[in-house]
């Protein structure tokens, strides 16, 4: 505890130097004055209240892309009326258009950005150009929302409740908004000054327009913003909300039918005018979506996306330096019981069920952003029978743990940073403890042309003594104009280890990087956008020394004038790799011939109702018969502005690799190896309204391996043939998954889910089987069939208080 508040206090110190000598605004910045209304407008699309008559308006909007810079075009003129009260901000916008009828509306799940004309609004409470909130309506009238971050580390998983309505008329469209002040973030001050920029995109013309003007070729966007004055004297309500939850499951497996009924809630409560507190109680996730599994030959584990939305909710702070992995917080257990020759395990849970969690997170007036997490995990036991008593014993294979993160990051100079993070794992008993630390550096110039990055960062863990280590990282970048480069250098010993509350693979190693790319942002004849880039890295074994790559890389892309897209590169490696990890075994090396990769893409017009994105990917080894295939399609239809499909397929075919086969006391025994892998994928969406949909979620991944030949590793890398390995290692990975989803938000911030999920897998030792013989084995085995219905119910305070207000009297 001591140490924290020394940390807090040293914080708070650099935060008072650092807004003492923030620069001054520098761009151009569009001001209007507001003015507070007495009578709240009827949020319907329809500006036809008093208030907006002659409520202040922000207009003259200047294009953002294609063409930067330039005025807004007369038959698309957009004017946007402000006003205030009470218990929020008000925005009532009006987009002309000559052709209201080609008005782009497709509808989609709320978050989900669809082929549409939008009207959006950012919001910065502090003025301080380093978080706004992004609050979009679309012509549908479907919402998004997130929080903007300067660092480009922005959250499209925060949800806000806030109102709006559209309406399609003969001259083009309008939007009314009102935003709550509880979802806004701003300091108590009797007069306020708020960065907030608006923005509008014609879908139909691809352009992006906003009210202040944003230049591409530097900076972020929210150095951009312009200035709303003039709103005094409101006072911030409580934050306080809870979203209490019931669900039901019904599952079948294996000839056996379980049904269980869960109930939890999450509360979100104002600390004050800058900090939440997020808390998770009895957590639910039997909802979230299924993970992409693949047959993983590689030594590294896989890494999973975070589906769980507690996780990735509000979670901009914790990202931090890449040293918090949320799935390890009720993850896999961390141990596997003992057993002796005449026990086997019975029963193993597959996940450590998370007892409950809580998130502290926000940013002070003076730029010092403070974030706290911690989270609680449940013991878990295995079963083992003995198969000689029949006696079943249990053994803790995860006890009670306890997970936290630390992170402080002072932002200054308008676009730089200097951060702290900690992270600390704690388990009962004589499992391992852990603990991480890093200070980050994200330093840009006052105009915001060069960067200077880096990092230092400490592990340690506690298992039976103590291992420590070490990860570094600097560079130097210049991020704006045509030309732009950088310099960039890593190094990470051999003991460093985050896998307790983070994720890393790769160990013992340093990297050097040389980037340069050239890039045309305004249109030219034929091309709305050019990019071009060289990359150089070179790597080698830290200790003992032992080079290990040289990678050469060129891509580029372009967007013509009737935006489709295409590119392609090359990737090669002169002299080879010496691969330190595939051996599995420390100080011991593959040797990985050269490889010449090329690749080309290409893109339609997202906008049409057909869209294709087709890739292909070739390696060619310096190696006979060696290469690596892999094309893949991508197809979406529109058949309406409510349905639409996504067909992807993404095959792969490697000839001739070399991998880790096994080893013994005496030898590491390498394979060649022939592996052909094939992902499908097909996801749909018919949305009913803009609170309303149905969708289908399918994936099919199959992937085989076939041994051909097998060789000893010498210590100089090369193979040596031998007959001493006759372990079958040929086999056939297959995984099914289908999720049919409905969901309703029935209310603000309220929702309805039915889940129909249907899932089975399979691992058979044989290869090379027939597609129709490869179905009928994987539908041999047990599946998997759950039925799932959850209904979540926003509770804001400050409205319940009315309520019970009015039933009072």
């Amino acid at each position: 505890m001591r140490l924290l508040l020394t940390t807090l206090l040293l914080f708070s110190t650099f935060s008072s130097f650092f807004s003492q000598n923030m620069e001054k605004d520098s761009i151009s910045r569009k001001k209007l004055n507001i003015q507070k209304i007495m009578q709240s407008p009827k949020i319907d699309g329809i500006l036809d209240e008093e208030i907006w008559q002659n409520a202040p308006v922000a207009q003259n909007f200047i294009e953002r892309n294609p063409k930067n810079g330039q005025k807004e075009p007369e038959d698309f003129k957009t004017t946007v009326k402000i006003v205030y009260d009470d218990t929020g901000i008000y925005f009532g916008a009006t987009m002309f258009d000559p052709n209201p009828a080609n008005i782009q509306k497709e509808l989609t799940e709320r978050d989900d950005m669809g082929n549409d004309d939008l009207f959006g609004i950012t919001i910065n409470g502090y003025n301080d150009h380093q978080q706004a909130l992004f609050f979009v309506i679309q012509a549908s009238g479907v919402q998004a929302d997130a929080k903007i971050m300067s660092t480009a580390d922005d959250d499209f998983s925060w949800n806000a409740v806030w109102y709006s309505a559209v309406k399609i008329t003969e001259n083009g469209w309008t939007a009314e908004v009102k935003i709550p002040y509880s979802e806004l973030r701003f300091p108590k001050k009797d007069v306020q000054t708020w960065g907030i920029n608006l923005m509008r995109i014609i879908q139909k013309t691809n352009q992006n327009l906003t009210w202040n003007f944003v230049d591409n070729k530097k900076a972020t966007y929210l150095m951009y913003d312009g200035i709303v004055e003039g709103i005094q004297n409101i006072k911030p309500p409580l934050r306080l909300s809870f979203t209490p939850y019931v669900s039901s499951y019904l599952n079948h497996y294996d000839g056996k039918t379980t049904a269980n009924f869960n109930g939890g809630m999450d509360v979100k409560y104002g600390i004050n005018d800058a900090f939440t507190l997020d808390l998770t109680l009895i957590p639910d996730f039997g909802q979230t979506s299924f993970d992409n599994s693949v047959l993983n030959l590689t030594p590294f584990e896989q890494q999973y996306e975070e589906q769980r939305s507690f996780f990735t909710e509000g979670t901009e702070l914790f990202n931090k330096g890449n040293l918090f992995y949320s799935r390890r917080v009720g993850g896999n257990p961390s141990r596997y019981p003992e057993t002796s020759e005449d026990e086997r395990v019975l029963n193993y849970p597959a996940k450590v069920k998370l007892f409950n969690a809580f998130k502290i997170s926000g940013r002070t007036n003076k730029g010092l952003g403070i974030g706290f997490f911690n989270g609680i995990t449940e013991k878990m036991e295995a079963q083992i029978v003995n198969d000689q008593t029949g006696a079943i014993r249990n053994e803790v294979v995860e006890p009670w743990s306890n997970y936290n993160v630390l992170v402080l990051d002072q932002r200054f100079n308008g676009n730089s940073s200097v951060s702290l993070v900690n992270t600390n794992v704690i388990r009962e008993g004589n499992f391992r403890d852990a603990n991480t630390s890093g200070i980050l550096w994200d330093i840009n110039d006052k105009k915001n042309i060069f960067n200077y990055s880096g990092s230092l960062k400490g592990s340690w863990v506690m298992d039976n003594g103590t291992k420590f280590g070490t990860k570094g990282e600097a560079g130097f970048a210049k991020n704006s104009g045509k030309n732009r480069y950088s310099l960039n250098g890593t190094f990470v010993t051999k003991e460093w280890d985050i896998n307790d509350l983070g994720f890393s693979t790769t160990t013992n190693f340093a990297n050097y990087n040389a980037y340069y790319g050239y890039r045309i942002l305004e249109p030219t004849k034929k091309f709305n956008n050019i990019y071009l880039n060289f990359n150089v890295n070179y790597l080698h074994r830290l200790e003992p020394y032992l080079f290990t790559n040289l990678i050469i890389n060129h891509n580029n892309q372009f967007t013509t004038k009737n935006f489709r897209s295409y590119g392609g590169g090359f990737e090669f490696t002169p002299l080879g790799e010496n691969d330190i990890y595939e051996p599995r075994t420390d100080l011991r090396y593959l040797k990985v011939p050269g490889y010449l990769n090329t690749w080309i893409w290409t893109e339609s017009d997202n906008r049409k109702k057909f869209q294709y994105n087709l890739n292909f990917d070739y390696y060619a080894y310096d190696e006979k018969g060696r290469n690596l295939i892999s094309p893949s399609l991508y197809l979406r239809y529109r058949f309406s502005d409510k349905f639409k499909a996504i067909w992807q397929i993404n095959p792969t075919f490697s000839n001739n690799e070399t991998g880790f086969a096994g080893k013994n006391s005496d030898y590491i025994f390498i394979g060649r190896r022939q592996r052909n892998t094939y992902e499908n994928s097909l996801t749909s969406q018919y949305t009913f309204n803009d609170k309303m949909s149905l969708s289908l979620a399918f994936r099919h991944y199959f992937s085989d391996v076939t041994y051909k030949s097998f060789y000893t590793l010498n210590q100089d890398g090369t193979l040596a043939p031998t007959n001493n390995f006759t372990k079958n290692l040929n086999g056939t990975y297959n995984s099914w998954n289908v999720d049919l989803r409905y969901s309703w938000w029935f209310a603000p911030g309220s929702q309805l889910t039915l889940l129909y999920r249907n899932a089975v897998e399979d691992y058979l030792g044989i290869s090379r089987m027939k597609f129709k013989d490869n179905f009928t084995t994987l539908f041999n085995e047990k599946m998997v069939n759950n039925i799932s219905l959850k209904l979540t119910y926003y509770l804001d305070y400050n409205q319940a208080k009315h309520v019970f207000k009015k039933k009072e009297l």
